[in-house]
């Protein structure tokens, strides 16, 4: 009995509301249709600030495009990469991986090739190697992800400035006519409006494309840490001391003050030749 008086008083009370808005809607004189904005028209109310939000749209479309292209990974880490070196590494074919490397770069083939560059000076700097080669493939790789979060600090701040130059408006129409004409206040109004709109709706997206590319970036990079160090793990660099592979020659010569044209000095080690 309660739920059918409760579902009575809400049915009327809805009745009651729709009478109402009918009532104010149906004004003396007033027009029987109302004017429906279009899309264009609600973006144009939005002023002078809508040109730069509209550059940062296609540029967040853009780097999310690119960044999924970065971050997959037969980008990062392709499959058919990793069986080919797998298979050198086993057959210990260090020139041909390295070439293989060169020839088909990728960000596991250049951490690959970082890698056997220095496999002649030992584990150590094969490891050193490594590390920086993926540092700075990581950096390469986050520097065009990182746009999307200064997109997403930008937009609301340039629509931000729209709303503060659509209330400017604003003030200085309604103390020019006053109340009188509703027109041109709302019209600034609509400024205020649709420009800090515009620049939330561009920031929000590109906020969430940022942290998403960003992990997916990492996940990535984690995968070619992991197949490079499988692949140099017994690697053999007791047999290969001072081996130099690929086009990475040695720029610093042996002392001057030790080797002369005109007198020899003896010394405990002689300089290893390529």
């Amino acid at each position: 009995m309660n739920k059918t008086k409760l579902i009575s008083s809400l049915l009327l009370a809805g009745a009651f509301l729709l009478s109402i808005g009918s009532l104010c809607a149906a004004e003396p004189g007033a027009p029987a249709a109302v004017h429906t904005k279009t899309l264009f028209e609600q973006l144009k109310e939005g002023g002078w600030v809508m040109f730069p939000i509209a550059i940062c749209s296609m540029a967040t479309v853009y780097l999310i495009g690119d960044g999924i292209l970065r971050t997959g990974r037969k980008k990062i880490a392709p499959l058919d990469q990793q069986a080919v070196l797998k298979s050198l590494f086993q057959r210990g074919d260090y020139l041909d991986a390295y070439d293989y490397c060169r020839a088909n770069p990728s960000v596991l083939t250049n951490v690959t090739r970082a890698g056997l560059s220095l496999v002649g000076d030992g584990a150590e700097a094969t490891q050193e190697a490594i590390t920086t080669e993926v540092l700075k493939e990581n950096s390469r790789i986050q520097t065009m992800i990182s746009y999307l979060s200064v997109i997403g600090v930008c937009t609301p701040m340039i629509g931000l400035l729209g709303t503060v130059t659509g209330m400017i408006k604003a003030f200085a129409t309604l103390g020019s006519t006053g109340i009188g004409d509703p027109s041109s206040l709302s019209a600034a109004i609509g400024e205020v409006l649709v420009a800090t709109a515009s620049g939330l709706f561009i920031a929000i997206p590109a906020f969430g494309a940022y942290y998403f590319l960003r992990n997916r970036a990492a996940a990535g990079i984690h995968d070619v840490q992991d197949v490079v160090a499988r692949l140099f793990r017994k690697m053999p660099y007791e047999a290969m001391p001072g081996v130099i592979i690929g086009e990475n020659e040695p720029q610093a010569g042996w002392p001057s003050w030790l080797v002369s044209s005109e007198t020899v000095v003896p010394v405990t080690q002689e300089p290893s030749v390529a």
